[in-house]
Order: C-alpha cells, then sequence, then structure tokens
C-alpha cells in the first residue's frame, strides 16, 4: 500500500488539484476552490472559454490549457510529466466535479501511477442535489450517469438494472429525455421517479411523481436544460437475468462490445447461462 498524506508530506513534484466547480450558481464557489485556482501554475479546463467566464468573475490570472474527452491521454501525459517536474494543475470542467460524467478519471489514474499527489476539492455535483431533493430513499443509491443513446444498448443496460432495490441516478439531455422516459418506463414499469432541472439556477425545477406520469408529462413539454432522474429501486428477482431476452450472438457481443476479446465474452456467456463453453462457442461462430 502507498501512502499519500495530502497536506503532512514534502515532495519533489507538483499536486494534481480536481476542483469542483458551480453548477449555474456562481455563489456555490468555495473560498478554497477560489484560492486553489489562484496559487496552481495552470488550469486544464473541459472549455477554456466557459472556464474563462469564470476566472475572469474571481480575477483568476492562472493561464489556461483546454483538456476533455478528445485530447485527455494526450495533454494528460504532457501534464503529468509537468507536474513531476515541481508544477501544480488544478483540472476544472465546464460544471460540477472532475471525474464525474466529466474529464478527470483518466489523469487522476496516471497520477496515481506516477505518484503525483491527488488532492480533490469537495463541491457543487448535480447528482448528489438531485438524490436529496427528490424525496425518495438516500440511504443507499447507485449512480449511474448518461445511458447509452441506441434502444439496443439501452434496453440492455435497463434490464439490468430493473430490478435493482436502491435509488438510481441518471443524467440525460433535454433532446433525449422523452426517448429515455418512455423506454425506462416500459423496461421499469410505474414507479416513482423525480426529474430535476436548471439546478442551483433561477428556474430551478424539480418534477416528482410516478415513470408514467414523467413520460406523460416529457410528451408535452418544450424540453430545456439538462436532467438529472432520480429513480425508485425495483424489486429484486431472483430467477431473472439482464441476458435472458438476448440470443447467444446477443449477448456475446455485448461483452465484447464491453471490450472482452471473443474468446473470453464466450467463456463468460458460458457461465451467465450455466452450459459448456463449446455450445456457446459453437452456436456463435456458426451464427457470424
Amino acid at each position: 500500500m502507498r501512502s499519500q498524506k495530502s497536506f503532512r508530506e514534502e515532495t519533489n513534484t507538483g499536486t494534481l488539484y480536481i476542483v469542483p466547480t458551480p453548477i449555474g450558481n456562481l455563489g456555490d464557489m468555495t473560498y478554497r476552490a477560489v484560492k486553489t485556482l489562484h496559487e496552481v501554475d495552470k488550469i486544464a479546463a473541459e472549455d477554456t472559454r466557459n472556464t474563462k467566464k469564470l476566472t475572469r468573475h474571481f480575477d483568476i490570472a492562472t493561464p489556461l490549457i483546454s483538456y476533455h474527452e478528445h485530447n485527455e491521454k494526450s495533454r494528460g501525459s504532457e501534464l503529468i510529466r509537468e507536474m513531476e517536474d515541481g508544477e501544480s494543475v488544478a483540472i476544472v470542467s465546464d460544471a460540477g466535479t472532475p471525474g464525474i460524467s466529466d474529464p478527470g478519471e483518466v489523469i487522476v489514474q496516471a497520477a496515481v501511477d506516477a505518484g503525483v499527489p491527488v488532492v480533490v476539492l469537495p463541491g457543487a455535483n448535480a447528482a448528489l442535489v438531485a438524490l436529496i431533493g427528490s424525496g425518495l430513499k438516500t440511504d443507499h443509491f447507485f449512480y449511474y450517469g448518461f445511458l447509452p443513446r441506441k434502444k439496443k444498448e439501452r434496453a440492455i443496460e435497463l434490464d439490468k438494472w430493473k430490478s435493482f432495490p436502491e435509488t438510481m441516478v441518471f443524467y440525460e439531455s433535454p433532446h433525449r429525455l422523452k426517448q429515455m422516459l418512455r423506454h425506462m418506463y416500459e423496461v421499469f414499469g410505474d414507479r416513482k421517479v423525480s426529474l430535476a432541472r436548471e439546478l442551483t439556477k433561477q428556474y430551478e425545477e424539480f418534477l416528482r411523481g410516478s415513470l408514467e406520469e414523467a413520460a406523460e408529462w416529457a410528451e408535452q413539454t418544450e424540453l430545456k436544460g439538462e436532467f438529472c432522474i432520480v429513480v425508485e429501486g425495483g424489486v429484486a428477482e431472483a430467477v431473472s437475468s439482464w441476458w435472458e431476452s438476448l440470443t447467444v450472438v446477443e449477448h456475446v457481443d455485448t461483452y465484447v462490445e464491453e471490450g472482452m476479446r471473443s474468446k473470453e465474452a464466450i467463456k463468460q456467456a458460458a457461465v451467465d447461462r450455466g452450459v459448456p463453453k463449446r455450445d456457446i462457442y459453437r452456436e456463435y461462430h456458426v451464427e457470424e
């Protein structure tokens, strides 16, 4: 085990700071976040245009550099080298906490591997605001984020989680919300749900009711703003499995799409179905 004493040891490297930014209300920027952005050598921002508005508001003159999903590996390597040479870097996203459905996870892993200290500041997060304000159970919950865009892939994910007993939190954009809620209602059945939009902003709104009501509301409404969807947990089904509605080929291909090699995917599908691996292999390759 490697120990990192974030504030009690001298290091020869810089530090990677994960700095949350407001999700709508600038008043939610913490004193510590502003101080950190003033003091680091560089701010790596998801969109420098958005972050410039923030830094101007708080009179922060620290240099900005872009760091987003399309360059996070190459730019991340540059930043790691700079931190190994003693510079400190703050990662910010457009809104909320980096690393949660935003760039950040990859560079944190790289910093840990390189022995660069990682300091995470607490701050704004839409999922937790939506969960706490939902009126649903909060003692245990599951954060998913954005469901797949394609219906087949979304169906696989929804079927996988329909019997999960704890409250679930999803994100969705306004132009996909109608399809997502209708599909969720079809797979999950009717259960309690809370929709949260424009969180912390002037037009913040919580809509609480059932999934059927939410789907009907979305069909009849001009949707604006990003949404957090908080859904009541389901009833566990002891014999139900996420893959039961899939063919053998679809079952194996699901694992392949998640990054497994076909040999590993065939083996896992055989374990899931409780059948010999050779049976899955034969059927999968016959239908290819």
